[in-house]
């Protein structure tokens, strides 16, 4: 069987693989475009230096 009369022979199993597809895309895309980010960014993101900022800890109000 081709992809085309497994996927595209009707109309909710051809939804759910572009829905599915355009899902995995999405997460995809997105943790690499923060990776490059947080590569490019590196030492001036409040997650690196924060230990600079923050003493004691959580514990105090």
């Amino acid at each position: 069987m081709s992809l085309r009369s497994t996927l595209f022979r009707k109309n909710y199993t051809m939804l759910a693989a572009v829905f599915g597809a355009g899902f995995a895309w999405e997460i995809g895309f997105n943790s690499t475009m923060n990776k490059i980010w947080d590569n490019h960014n590196h030492g001036r993101q409040w997650k690196d230096i924060r230990h600079k900022y923050i003493e004691g800890g959580e514990d105090e109000e």
